[in-house]
Protein backbone atom coordinates (compact mmCIF):
# COMPACT_ATOMS: atom_id res chain seq x y z
CA UNK A 1 0.00 0.00 0.00
CA UNK A 2 1.40 3.84 -0.79
CA UNK A 3 1.24 6.32 1.20
CA UNK A 4 -0.47 8.24 -0.56
CA UNK A 5 -3.41 5.37 -0.46
CA UNK A 6 -3.45 5.95 3.53
CA UNK A 7 -5.14 9.16 3.01
CA UNK A 8 -8.17 7.17 2.46
CA UNK A 9 -8.23 6.27 5.86
CA UNK A 10 -8.49 10.03 6.84
CA UNK A 11 -11.36 10.63 5.85
CA UNK A 12 -13.33 13.07 7.97
CA UNK A 13 -16.14 11.35 7.63
CA UNK A 14 -14.59 8.14 8.89
CA UNK A 15 -12.88 9.72 11.42
CA UNK A 16 -15.76 11.41 12.73
CA UNK A 17 -17.56 8.16 12.81
CA UNK A 18 -15.21 6.37 14.11
CA UNK A 19 -14.60 9.23 17.16
CA UNK A 20 -17.98 8.94 18.23
CA UNK A 21 -18.65 12.44 17.30
CA UNK A 22 -21.11 12.94 20.51
CA UNK A 23 -20.31 10.43 22.07
CA UNK A 24 -18.96 10.85 25.27
CA UNK A 25 -15.22 9.02 25.27
CA UNK A 26 -14.03 6.99 27.96
CA UNK A 27 -12.39 9.72 29.82
CA UNK A 28 -15.36 11.41 29.79
CA UNK A 29 -17.67 8.57 31.58
CA UNK A 30 -14.46 8.74 33.94
CA UNK A 31 -14.84 12.71 34.83
CA UNK A 32 -18.74 12.33 34.87
CA UNK A 33 -19.59 10.00 38.02
CA UNK A 34 -22.72 9.05 38.76
CA UNK A 35 -22.50 11.49 41.90
CA UNK A 36 -21.15 14.16 40.42
CA UNK A 37 -23.78 16.29 40.28
CA UNK A 38 -25.29 15.16 43.05
CA UNK A 39 -22.76 16.86 44.94
CA UNK A 40 -22.93 20.03 42.90
CA UNK A 41 -26.35 20.01 43.96
CA UNK A 42 -25.35 19.97 47.94
CA UNK A 43 -22.55 22.33 46.90
CA UNK A 44 -25.37 24.36 45.96
CA UNK A 45 -27.27 24.50 49.45
CA UNK A 46 -24.21 25.33 51.35
CA UNK A 47 -22.42 21.62 51.71
CA UNK A 48 -18.82 23.05 51.03
CA UNK A 49 -17.23 19.57 51.13
CA UNK A 50 -19.26 18.25 48.39
CA UNK A 51 -18.25 21.15 46.51
CA UNK A 52 -14.65 20.31 47.04
CA UNK A 53 -14.91 16.81 46.28
CA UNK A 54 -16.82 17.66 42.97
CA UNK A 55 -13.96 19.83 42.01
CA UNK A 56 -11.58 17.24 43.02
CA UNK A 57 -12.98 14.37 40.90
CA UNK A 58 -11.94 16.27 37.85
CA UNK A 59 -8.28 16.49 38.96
CA UNK A 60 -7.22 13.92 36.68
CA UNK A 61 -8.71 15.83 33.64
CA UNK A 62 -6.90 18.92 34.49
CA UNK A 63 -3.92 17.09 34.69
CA UNK A 64 -4.30 15.97 31.22
CA UNK A 65 -4.70 19.53 30.45
CA UNK A 66 -1.63 21.31 31.63
CA UNK A 67 0.45 18.13 30.43
CA UNK A 68 -1.13 19.34 26.66
CA UNK A 69 -0.78 22.97 27.38
CA UNK A 70 2.04 24.34 29.85
CA UNK A 71 4.78 24.93 27.17
CA UNK A 72 8.67 23.87 28.06
CA UNK A 73 9.91 27.17 29.51
CA UNK A 74 7.37 27.17 32.34
CA UNK A 75 7.33 24.24 32.86
CA UNK A 76 10.57 24.47 33.60
CA UNK A 77 9.67 27.26 36.49
CA UNK A 78 6.62 25.80 37.68
CA UNK A 79 5.46 22.67 39.11
CA UNK A 80 1.80 21.64 37.52
CA UNK A 81 0.80 19.61 40.44
CA UNK A 82 0.78 23.23 41.99
CA UNK A 83 -0.95 25.15 39.13
CA UNK A 84 -3.76 22.67 39.39
CA UNK A 85 -3.66 22.76 43.01
CA UNK A 86 -4.04 26.62 43.32
CA UNK A 87 -6.98 26.30 40.17
CA UNK A 88 -8.27 24.15 42.68
CA UNK A 89 -8.34 26.26 45.78
CA UNK A 90 -9.77 28.93 43.18
CA UNK A 91 -12.75 27.04 41.92
CA UNK A 92 -13.77 26.23 45.81
CA UNK A 93 -13.36 29.97 46.66
CA UNK A 94 -15.63 31.01 43.53
CA UNK A 95 -18.46 28.19 43.26
CA UNK A 96 -20.87 30.74 43.60
CA UNK A 97 -20.30 31.71 39.94
CA UNK A 98 -20.35 28.51 38.57
CA UNK A 99 -23.87 28.16 39.90
CA UNK A 100 -24.97 31.67 38.43
CA UNK A 101 -24.25 30.30 34.46
CA UNK A 102 -26.48 28.62 32.43
CA UNK A 103 -26.06 25.35 30.85
CA UNK A 104 -22.13 25.43 31.13
CA UNK A 105 -20.36 22.22 31.77
CA UNK A 106 -18.81 22.00 35.24
CA UNK A 107 -15.52 20.97 33.55
CA UNK A 108 -15.33 23.26 31.28
CA UNK A 109 -15.42 26.01 33.50
CA UNK A 110 -12.96 24.83 35.79
CA UNK A 111 -10.65 24.42 32.47
CA UNK A 112 -10.83 28.11 31.96
CA UNK A 113 -9.95 28.44 35.63
CA UNK A 114 -6.92 26.58 34.67
CA UNK A 115 -5.79 28.05 31.51
CA UNK A 116 -6.12 31.71 33.04
CA UNK A 117 -4.46 30.38 36.06
CA UNK A 118 -2.12 29.21 32.88
CA UNK A 119 -1.78 32.94 31.71
CA UNK A 120 -1.13 34.45 34.70
CA UNK A 121 2.23 32.75 35.47
CA UNK A 122 3.50 33.04 31.53
CA UNK A 123 3.04 36.42 32.00
CA UNK A 124 5.43 36.85 35.32
CA UNK A 125 7.73 33.81 34.07
CA UNK A 126 7.87 34.11 30.42
CA UNK A 127 7.39 37.84 30.76
CA UNK A 128 4.69 37.97 27.92
CA UNK A 129 3.21 41.48 26.66
CA UNK A 130 0.00 41.80 28.81
CA UNK A 131 -2.60 41.68 26.50
CA UNK A 132 -6.35 40.43 26.56
CA UNK A 133 -6.94 37.08 28.91
CA UNK A 134 -8.41 35.71 24.88
CA UNK A 135 -5.16 36.53 23.21
CA UNK A 136 -3.42 35.05 26.20
CA UNK A 137 -5.15 32.16 26.16
CA UNK A 138 -4.71 31.46 22.34
CA UNK A 139 -1.28 31.46 22.93
CA UNK A 140 -1.31 29.39 26.16
CA UNK A 141 -2.96 27.04 23.16
CA UNK A 142 0.02 27.12 21.35
CA UNK A 143 0.95 23.64 21.41
CA UNK A 144 3.80 22.34 22.51
CA UNK A 145 5.69 20.14 20.00
CA UNK A 146 4.95 16.93 21.89
CA UNK A 147 1.58 17.64 21.93
CA UNK A 148 1.08 18.52 18.24
CA UNK A 149 2.80 14.60 17.53
CA UNK A 150 0.51 13.16 19.73
CA UNK A 151 -2.62 14.84 18.66
CA UNK A 152 -1.06 13.56 14.72
CA UNK A 153 -1.04 10.37 16.38
CA UNK A 154 -4.53 10.18 17.24
CA UNK A 155 -5.74 11.29 14.53
CA UNK A 156 -4.28 8.30 12.79
CA UNK A 157 -4.97 5.89 14.78
CA UNK A 158 -8.47 6.58 15.60
CA UNK A 159 -9.13 4.96 12.25
CA UNK A 160 -7.48 1.61 13.58
CA UNK A 161 -6.97 0.21 10.05
CA UNK A 162 -4.09 -2.43 10.09
CA UNK A 163 -3.56 -1.82 6.82
CA UNK A 164 -1.78 1.26 6.90
CA UNK A 165 0.99 -1.15 8.86
CA UNK A 166 4.60 0.11 8.45
CA UNK A 167 3.76 3.29 6.87
CA UNK A 168 1.95 4.63 10.59
CA UNK A 169 5.00 5.95 11.86
CA UNK A 170 5.62 8.28 8.43
CA UNK A 171 2.30 9.11 7.92
CA UNK A 172 1.67 10.30 11.67
CA UNK A 173 4.75 12.99 10.79
CA UNK A 174 3.19 14.03 7.80
CA UNK A 175 -0.20 14.46 9.68
CA UNK A 176 1.65 16.24 12.39
CA UNK A 177 3.71 19.01 9.77
CA UNK A 178 -0.13 19.80 8.47
CA UNK A 179 -1.43 20.68 11.56
CA UNK A 180 1.20 22.79 12.15
CA UNK A 181 -0.22 24.83 8.95
CA UNK A 182 -3.93 24.87 9.73
CA UNK A 183 -5.33 28.00 10.43
CA UNK A 184 -5.79 28.73 14.55
CA UNK A 185 -9.72 28.00 14.82
CA UNK A 186 -9.38 24.68 12.50
CA UNK A 187 -6.24 23.41 14.82
CA UNK A 188 -8.51 24.80 17.88
CA UNK A 189 -11.48 22.82 16.90
CA UNK A 190 -9.09 19.39 16.67
CA UNK A 191 -7.68 20.01 19.73
CA UNK A 192 -10.50 20.41 21.87
CA UNK A 193 -12.05 17.44 20.09
CA UNK A 194 -9.06 14.74 19.59
CA UNK A 195 -6.80 15.81 22.13
CA UNK A 196 -8.18 16.94 25.31
CA UNK A 197 -11.32 14.52 23.97
CA UNK A 198 -13.99 17.33 25.40
CA UNK A 199 -17.38 16.10 24.26
CA UNK A 200 -19.67 18.40 21.54
CA UNK A 201 -20.98 20.06 24.64
CA UNK A 202 -18.08 20.69 26.34
CA UNK A 203 -16.62 21.90 23.25
CA UNK A 204 -19.29 24.18 22.09
CA UNK A 205 -19.21 25.47 25.80
CA UNK A 206 -15.60 25.91 25.69
CA UNK A 207 -15.56 28.05 21.95
CA UNK A 208 -19.29 29.86 22.92
CA UNK A 209 -21.16 28.45 20.08
CA UNK A 210 -23.39 25.70 19.29
CA UNK A 211 -23.20 22.11 19.31
CA UNK A 212 -23.91 21.79 15.65
CA UNK A 213 -21.18 24.89 14.49
CA UNK A 214 -18.35 22.49 16.85
CA UNK A 215 -19.74 19.43 13.97
CA UNK A 216 -19.32 21.70 11.08
CA UNK A 217 -15.71 23.33 12.17
CA UNK A 218 -14.68 20.02 12.90
CA UNK A 219 -15.59 18.39 9.48
CA UNK A 220 -14.14 21.75 8.25
CA UNK A 221 -11.06 21.13 10.00
CA UNK A 222 -10.31 17.73 8.87
CA UNK A 223 -11.26 18.41 4.86
CA UNK A 224 -8.71 21.35 5.41
CA UNK A 225 -5.94 18.43 6.94
CA UNK A 226 -6.64 16.39 4.19
CA UNK A 227 -6.28 18.77 1.73
CA UNK A 228 -2.75 19.81 3.56
CA UNK A 229 -1.94 16.41 3.14
CA UNK A 230 -2.50 15.89 -0.40
CA UNK A 231 -0.29 18.79 -1.52
CA UNK A 232 2.23 17.43 0.16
Amino acid sequence: MTLTRTLDFLNPERILRLDGLGRPSSLQKMAKEPDTEELLARAKTGDERAGVEAIARQRERLKRLLKHHIEPRLKARVDPSDVIQESMIVASQRLGEFFQQKNLPFYVWLRTLTLERLVDLRRAHVKAKRRSVAREERGVLSLPDESVAELASRLVDVTGDPRIGLMRDELRDRVRQAIQRLPPDDREVLVLRHLEQLSVAETAAALGTKETTVKVRALRALKKLRELLEEQ
